[in-house]
């Protein structure tokens, strides 16, 4: 019996480390369950992000091809606006290779350089402005009429008369043609009336000429240009306003030629002075309509425009001219000497010449000489070819009256 009840325990003890077990294996089994789930909801997680992605990814493929297609659109609107043509834009990325295009900015550059230009200056003003001494300054060289003539003798001309000199500056193999052109004479009378008109008549004729030469049959390759590209009007230091003649002359010859006014000897003003005389030239301008170079109308882009701004904004530049160098800190420079020190010409601190001679030579010159031909040159030409044609159309009209007049009157001889 006794054996018996141990195997029994035995047994139940059994069943219950059976239970025990089976117990301990279904967290287990659960906590399994619940891992494999988490790894499916992680998996699913990725595989949205995935998708998420690959959308995104998608929508911005697909701005991107609207992008092209627009731009697509817009280079085929352009080729369309131009009837029978057509035409396609290659960008560089889109080349097999090295074509060379660049090259032909060293063409033009060898070829200028071989050939050099030619650039007309006129100096306005009445005598004892510094007009010579300041055009010497601008070139660093003697090319005014009064340092290439010998034994010069300064006289007041009773006449505006008009005087060229031509020199050939060449620097680092570059040749220019400069020829400067002076008048002396004006303003120096006491009856200054009509004193422009000379000067007004002179800009005519060159115009004429290359006008003349331009309407040849045979005419030559490259044409001499005479044509005034740029005039320096210079207004004494009055510290006032614009004189009557000022006036007169910029409003009449600012519709022919590119004026830079100047205020000369501005070492006779102070730093205050000089402000105010400027402030006031400027309103006299813009009352007066007078046009200056450079003009807001001829400005081709933004950055031309923000460069032309801060140049209207300092005109007329007060000058000072000198063609004498003296030491200042072991180095010399261009200056006038003075009992209290040196008032150095290049020195933006000192006056404003370095900022005449950068607009002149170094930033717009090529420009005065393109709105020289494409603007005053052209006015003149269309207006000269229309005077043309109606004299033209005139003497037309005249011959075909006497001719019809002399066939009337035959015809009336023979009836008789």
């Amino acid at each position: 019996m006794e054996e018996r009840q141990e195997k029994e325990r035995g047994i139940m003890g059994q069943e219950q480390g059976d239970e025990g077990k089976n117990q301990e294996q279904q967290p287990a089994s659960t906590d399994t369950q619940n891992s494999q789930t988490e790894k499916e909801e992680n998996s699913v997680a990725v595989h949205t992000e995935m998708e998420e992605k690959g959308k995104e990814k998608g929508m911005e493929e697909g701005e991107m091809k609207k992008e092209t297609e627009l731009e697509a659109e817009v280079k085929v609107e352009l080729c369309h606006s131009v009837p029978n043509l057509q035409m396609s834009y290659i960008r560089g990325t889109d080349l097999f290779g090295y074509v060379g295009i660049e090259a032909v900015l060293d063409q033009m550059r060898s070829k200028t350089m071989k050939a050099g230009f030619e650039f007309n200056i006129m100096v306005v003003g009445q005598s004892g402005l510094g007009k010579s001494t300041l055009v010497n300054t601008l070139f660093k060289s003697k090319v005014s009429r009064k340092s290439c003539t010998p034994n010069y003798e300064e006289k007041i001309s009773k006449t505006v008369k008009l005087h060229t000199v031509s020199h050939v500056i060449e620097e680092k193999g570059v040749k220019m043609k400069l020829t400067v052109v002076d008048t002396p004479g004006f303003g120096d009378q006491i009856n200054n009336e009509n004193c422009w008109e000379p000067i007004v008549e002179y800009v005519n004729e060159q115009y004429e000429k290359y006008l003349r030469e331009e309407l040849h049959v045979n005419r030559k390759r490259r044409i001499p240009d005479s044509r005034v590209h740029c005039c320096i009007y210079f207004l004494p230091a009055t510290g006032h306003r614009l004189r009557p003649i000022d006036i007169e002359f910029m409003k009449r010859l600012g519709k022919i030629v590119s004026i830079v006014p100047v205020i000369a000897k501005a070492d006779t003003l102070t730093i205050e002075e000089r402000q105010d005389f400027k402030e006031r030239i400027r309103q006299d301008l813009a009352a007066n309509g007078i046009r200056v170079y450079p003009q807001k109308e001829y400005d081709e882009d933004p950055e031309e425009q923000i460069l032309n701004d801060r140049i209207r904004e300092s005109i007329p530049f007060a000058v000072v001219g000198t063609d004498k160098e003296h030491q200042v800190n072991g180095n010399k420079v261009l200056g006038r000497k003075t009992k209290w020190g040196i008032i150095e010409v290049e020195n933006v601190a000192h006056c404003e010449f370095a900022n005449l001679r950068d607009l002149l030579i170094r930033s717009h010159l090529q420009d005065l000489k393109d709105v020289t031909h494409n603007i005053h040159y052209e006015t003149y030409r269309v207006r000269r070819l229309n005077e043309s044609n109606m004299n033209f159309s005139e003497q037309g009209l005249s011959t075909w009256l006497l001719e019809n007049g002399t066939t009337e009157k035959s015809e009336s001889e023979s009836h008789l």
